[in-house]
């Protein structure tokens, strides 16, 4: 049997290419979000969307279980001050527009100099932003792009130091991951459930445990483990009750989000032993308003 034919793939520019353009490119994108490597789940939101007296944002992706947005702006050939600009710009309309998602800004272009990465730097932590820089090569009738992340998202005010590099989707894991009393909260929890329910299970996934049944995802409640404390969110219409209940437990509440009718509460080993009757009743008129039919 012969060899395999070697291909040298030749370097190309797509801004001085007669064939490319910036929407051939966007065009890739919103066919495979995932070639710009921002994660697992991404998904298109939105393309060429309108910004309040701002022109138009390229693209809006999402990371779906990260609740996150990326506002990506493409350039072909070189980077330069009004694409940095407009990339910001865009992402500071789009957090106050939808402040329920975090965001994060992101420039791809084929050249991105030294000076400029020097000026993203200067922006990066206090603004979130990725620098993506992009390789296209002829290789025989076909081309491929090469997108390669030469300044990453700082991330500054953790909760606490992550291990991020590990897609966590068992039990095993979350064990590997967090303190056994923080999954000892989830467990109690999940007892109410399965007094309710038996047929849920836990479903152990990359950003945060939720709950299913048959296969079938139904977040009714949903846990999102930490180092000392845990993120306990659940469905439910909001009531003055059931907030001065929460504010007289002494549990943190972290916030309500009326699109998605869910409470956050901050969880400590002591809250869930001390307070286990109230969460019980969370979980029960959770169920009730979230599976009825």
């Amino acid at each position: 049997m012969p060899a395999p034919k070697l291909i040298v793939p030749e370097p190309i520019s797509l801004r001085d290419h007669p064939e490319f353009s910036e929407k051939w490119l966007e065009d890739q994108i919103v066919e495979n979000p995932s070639i710009l490597k921002l994660g697992d789940e991404i998904e298109v939101r939105g393309r060429q969307r309108a910004q309040p007296r701002a022109g138009r944002l390229d693209l809006l992706l999402e990371d779906t279980e990260a609740r996150k947005r990326y506002e990506v702006e493409l350039q072909l050939g070189k980077t330069d001050e009004s694409h940095i600009i407009r990339a910001i710009e865009y992402w500071d309309i789009e957090r106050k527009r939808y402040p329920q998602y975090e965001h994060c800004a992101v420039l791809v272009a084929e050249d991105i100099t030294s000076r400029f990465l020097n000026v993203i730097g200067l922006f990066n932590g206090m603004i979130p932003i990725i620098a993506i820089q992009l390789q296209a090569l002829r290789m025989g009738d076909g081309v491929a792009l090469v997108f390669t992340k030469v300044v990453d998202e700082l991330e500054l005010g953790l909760d606490e130091p992550e291990d991020t590099g590990k897609v966590v989707r068992t039990r095993a894991d979350w064990e590997a991951k967090v303190p056994r009393n923080i999954l000892q909260i989830v467990d109690s929890i999940f007892e109410t459930v399965k007094t309710i329910d038996p047929s849920y299970e836990l479903n152990y996934k990359k950003y945060f445990i939720g709950l299913a049944r048959s296969g079938i995802a139904n977040n009714f409640v949903h846990f999102r483990p930490k180092q000392k404390f845990m993120k306990f969110t659940f469905k439910l219409d909001q009531s003055d009750e059931l907030d001065k209940q929460i504010e007289a437990s002494g549990i943190e509440l972290i916030g309500y989000e009326k699109r998605w009718r869910e409470y956050t509460l901050r969880l400590t080993p002591a809250d869930s032993q001390a307070h286990k009757d109230l969460l019980a009743r969370i979980v029960k008129l959770a169920y009730e308003q979230n599976t009825r039919g």
